[in-house]
């Protein structure tokens, strides 16, 4: 595999020696990313609002992108469009007025207007029915959602406490924690619509930044019962090592994440966005923010190598 690999095996790059500008510069951007989520709030979709649903039924088959525009252009422009049933049948939901969603009669003239701005050149839509989408069912999903990302945690916490040891956990989850923040903190910010694709992208970041990490760790454990050095030369060590396989898998993840982002549709933009992302920050925080969280809770012999299985080797070590 050295053929394949971007930068040296034995790459002496001096990755540690940032270690308290990039701390300091990640806890920064994640306190930023705290305060727009905390105070400036996301621009929830339709998935966690509620709304209106109005199914649509066309003459021959439309083209979804086209129906999408013409609603844009007729003063609906966050409709969410999908094609169902026979190639014939489109499926629109939308956000309305608070007062509208919960009366029959002005949900019915919505339907009415979604009917009349989707329809198309020599191609007309007919309303075949219009409901209201309830905001519980959306509450529910975003409770459950919380949840989920609860359980992850909790579970990258046991495993990799059994595993390696509680400062490796405890690393290991600050910095996914910090990526999944600098995720929700961009929409936040820019106020992209955060819908239930969006909330799939930051649990799938979960996973490939937990997963980064977990590499780099393993060599770290690996290096310290084969080199003689300090926690700092083993640190750099690792990173260096699997500084290659770091930047070759998240390029590969980027740019399949980049052509879902360019050719996937609106509907799957968000899922691309919070993806792409993800890869970028989860990528940094496994080369500037891992390692140093462990020297920055000052790791030991005792805390890289397992005591119950490696107690004779330390006591063997200088």
């Amino acid at each position: 595999m050295k053929p394949f690999n971007v930068f040296p095996y034995d790459s002496k790059i001096d990755f540690m020696r940032l270690r308290r500008v990039s701390l300091a510069i990640a806890f920064l951007v994640m306190a930023i990313a705290i305060g727009a989520m905390v105070f400036k709030g996301f621009n929830f979709a339709l998935d966690f609002t509620g709304g209106v649903g109005v199914q649509l039924r066309y003459a021959q088959a439309p083209n979804v992108d086209d129906v999408r525009a013409s609603l844009q252009a007729h003063g609906f422009p966050n409709a969410q469009v999908q094609a169902f049933g026979s190639g014939k049948d489109v499926l629109v939901r939308l956000q309305v007025e608070g007062r509208q969603q919960g009366n029959p009669d002005q949900v019915g003239s919505v339907g009415d207007a979604v009917a009349k701005a989707a329809s198309l050149p020599n191609n007309p839509a007919q309303k075949q029915s219009s409901a209201v989408i309830s905001a519980q069912v959306g509450k529910e999903l975003a409770e459950k959602g919380l949840y989920a990302m609860l359980f992850v945690l909790v579970g990258f916490l046991v495993y990799i406490s059994a595993r390696f040891e509680l400062k490796f956990a405890i690393a290991a989850i600050i910095t996914t924690l910090h990526d999944v923040v600098m995720v929700g903190g961009w929409f936040a910010l820019s106020g992209h619509e955060f819908d239930l694709n969006v909330l799939a992208g930051i649990l799938a970041v979960m996973g490939f930044s937990i997963n980064d990490t977990i590499v780099v760790f393993d060599r770290v454990r690996e290096n310290f019962r084969s080199m003689r050095a300090t926690p700092i030369e083993i640190m750099n060590a690792s990173v260096n090592q699997t500084l290659s396989r770091t930047v070759i898998t998240s390029f590969v993840a980027f740019l399949s994440m980049l052509a879902l982002y360019l050719y996937g549709g609106t509907s799957l933009r968000g899922l691309a966005e919070a993806q792409i992302i993800g890869v970028v920050i989860g990528t940094l925080s496994s080369i500037f923010v891992a390692c140093p969280l462990l020297l920055w809770m000052n790791v030991t012999k005792q805390d890289l190598m397992p005591k119950a299985r490696d107690e004779a080797a330390l006591a063997r070590r200088p």
